[in-house]
């Protein structure tokens, strides 16, 4: 019987090191990883405060996920660096990563908002990084996002990585 595919599933906002993780992850396992910002930045530009942004955000997401579904048919582990802000979405994510035949594998990771906050003020400093995020749109950020609970233990292994500076 051959192994399941595994795909990985990165929780956090941003600026909390997904990205970087990601990357990492990606060396460590082989696994192909798929970032949302990289193809949305490449595609349409520092689009964040656009009011078509959200849309074509997750258009992109979408294409991500018929790539996941078609190279998981054949084996391919895969890295989702998307976030996973609320638990309901992260119940219906691993639904479908299980639908597909696949294990979900969850990596949290638990910055603090001062930390964020002060990557955000690098970030937006750094004329190397092409995205730039409004204050005003962390703090919505900071105000939706759901940290995983213990009761989400059932989607899949979760582990949290306490990132510092």
């Amino acid at each position: 019987m051959p192994d399941v595919s595994t795909v990985y599933l990165i929780v956090g906002l941003p600026c909390s090191g997904k990205t970087t993780f990601a990357e990492g992850l990606a060396r460590r396992t082989g696994a192909l990883r798929l970032t949302p910002d990289e193809w949305n930045y490449r595609l349409f530009g520092d689009n964040t405060t656009d009011p078509e942004h959200d849309r074509l955000h997750t258009e992109v997401e979408a294409i991500m996920w018929d790539v996941t579904e078609a190279l998981v048919a054949r084996g391919l582990d895969i890295i989702l660096d998307f976030g996973f802000w609320s638990a309901e979405e992260r119940e219906q994510v691993a639904r479908r990563v299980k639908a597909m035949g696949a294990q979900p594998s969850w990596y949290y990771l638990d910055v603090s908002s001062d930390e964020l906050w002060r990557r955000l003020e690098l970030r937006n400093n750094d004329p190397a990084y092409p995205v730039k995020i409004p204050a005003s749109m962390m703090e919505e950020w900071l105000g939706v996002f759901q940290p995983p609970t213990a009761a989400e233990a059932l989607l899949g292994p979760l582990e949290v990585f306490l990132l510092a500076t």
